[in-house]
């Protein structure tokens, strides 16, 4: 598609605000920014997520929310639980961190049975709920990426997302989403972690994400408002 305008590409985003430090005002503030500038979702701790249900009732904007974050340690039946409490609070999609000890160690049993945990509480939800699995790509080399998300396409997992930002082994890399791209076909792909520019937003759109998660999405739509604002048409990409 070609992006022509803010408000589509305003849609890519999940407009994240993960801080623990975050107060109910800079929540709130956060949610009126998605509102206004027409974001796919915002993406908030569980603490928060009645209230955003509440703030964002009414609106086209979705409510993303974590579990079993930011490490992936957690029980299986712990990340089953919390993603079971943050959608019955209004979460429209839950973000799970894979356990990367078995990515690691080539536990294919053991990850399987974390994912289709949660899962199977995504799937008896009407509507379903999309489930997003985070690999902290930055930190596994290409054979333990392509473990991974073979896993979790087998599994019936809705996206792969590339880091939580958390992370000392960094964030979102283009050649680790290109990788999971090839390597997970069935799934969509969502970049995080250390997207703060619009080149790089552009870069990640065009090697096949379908979602960016971002604290800097309102800087990223005013760069394209300042830079591109006069033109018709800034690039054609691939979806």
């Amino acid at each position: 598609m070609k992006i022509q305008t803010k408000e589509q590409l305003a849609k890519y985003f999940d407009h994240t605000l993960l801080d623990c430090m975050a107060t109910e005002a800079d929540i709130r503030r956060h949610c009126q920014e998605a509102v206004e500038y027409g974001f796919y979702a915002v993406c908030v701790q569980p603490r928060w997520v009645a209230l955003c249900a509440d703030v964002l009732h009414g609106t086209e904007v979705k409510l993303d929310s974590v579990a079993g974050f930011p490490y992936g340690t957690e029980t299986s039946k712990v990340k089953a639980y919390e993603a079971e409490a943050v959608i019955m609070d209004g979460a429209d999609e839950v973000d799970i961190v894979a356990d990367l000890a078995s990515v690691l160690s080539g536990d294919a049993n053991y990850l399987r049975r974390d994912f289709e945990a949660v899962l199977k509480v995504c799937r008896s939800m009407r509507p379903q709920v999309p489930l997003k699995v985070i690999i902290e790509s930055a930190a596994l080399n290409e054979e333990q990426i392509r473990f991974v998300c073979s896993i979790a396409q087998q599994c019936g997992v809705d996206f792969l997302k590339t880091s939580t930002g958390f992370h000392k082994a960094g964030g979102a890399r283009i050649e680790d989403v290109k990788l999971m791209v090839e390597a997970a076909p069935g799934c969509k792909i969502k970049a995080a972690g250390g997207i703060k520019t619009l080149e790089q937003t552009l870069a990640f759109i065009e090697a096949g994400v379908s979602r960016i998660g971002a604290s800097a999405s309102v800087q990223i739509v005013d760069q394209f408002n300042t830079m591109y604002s006069d033109k018709n048409t800034i690039t054609e990409i691939t979806e």
